[in-house]
């Protein structure tokens, strides 16, 4: 059957518009897996302002995971907690457990995170899944604890992470730990006030005063190691730095999976025993 000009023309167009429609409809479909892709992949985004936001989707499965009911986690879980930072060595510690694929906790001093120059890499910690903690501005035991200057350090310490950051962390660490640092009822009832966490730890390193011997902060850390869930002391230290992946080895051989702190997950930690803490 031979068709007319005019029923060509219109069996052209419906072609061209069906042909238009499957190549929109591939696009449209081409652009939403990429979205659901990069989105899968990215632990944290920006929120409009710019601001850094854990997602909220991986909150809300660290929360629902089982706890004991002294709130830990349930299973083999060790959180690595830095102190001291940010660093010159910041960048390369966040290199390590970036290549390990495991997180961990810091615990910041302000006039550390002052210095323009750290705080690229105290983003990236976020941006990759980590905590920032305070720990005070000065790190001066008198200052802290004779002086009655602990929760106003904390308190700028937490809002300098803020401001750097976009998050909202509610958690500490005492220099020298809450023992004796804490032992005043009437600085505790100051931080519980002030809506502040405070956690020590399980296991000294005591990497702080093992220069150039980074083996025996591992053997350290070993012995230390006796419960299902530790929370272990390091310092941004070059030594500590030469050790962390033989630490890592040593849990990831023992079966442990590596916790980072979440303030919706928070359970007590100090040597002072307080629970409001």
């Amino acid at each position: 059957m031979k068709l007319s000009r005019n029923n060509k023309k219109r069996i052209f167009k419906t072609v061209l518009s069906l042909g238009i429609l499957l190549t929109t409809a591939f696009l449209v479909y081409f652009s939403i897996s990429k979205f659901n892709s990069t989105s899968a992949k990215e632990g944290v985004k920006e929120n409009s302002e710019g601001a850094l936001e854990q997602p909220k989707e991986k909150e809300k499965i660290e929360h629902e995971k089982k706890k004991k009911p002294d709130g830990k986690p349930e299973g083999k879980v060790v959180y690595l907690t830095f102190d001291d930072g940010p660093s010159t060595l910041t960048g390369q510690f966040l290199d390590v457990l970036k290549e390990q694929k495991v997180k961990a906790t810091f615990f910041m001093i302000g006039k550390n995170l002052q210095n323009a120059g750290f705080q690229e890499n105290v983003k990236r910690a976020i941006k990759e899944g980590h905590y920032i903690g305070g720990h005070s501005m000065t790190h001066d035991s008198k200052r802290l604890y004779t002086d009655g200057q602990f929760v106003p350090e904390m308190k700028e310490a937490l809002e300098l992470i803020r401001n750097i950051t976009g998050t909202n962390p509610t958690l500490v660490r005492s220099p020298y730990g809450s023992a004796p640092g804490l032992k005043d009822q009437q600085i505790r009832d100051q931080i519980v006030e002030a809506g502040i966490k405070v956690w020590d730890w399980t296991i000294d390193s005591r990497d702080w005063e093992l220069k150039d011997n980074p083996n025996q902060i591992v053997e350290n850390i070993k012995k230390g190691t006796t419960d299902d869930v530790e929370v272990i002391l390091v310092h941004e230290k070059p030594q500590t730095l030469q050790a962390l992946p033989e630490i890592i080895k040593y849990y990831k051989e023992k079966g442990y999976e590596f916790g980072v702190y979440q303030d919706v997950d928070h359970f007590h930690l100090n040597f002072q025993k307080d629970a409001r803490l």
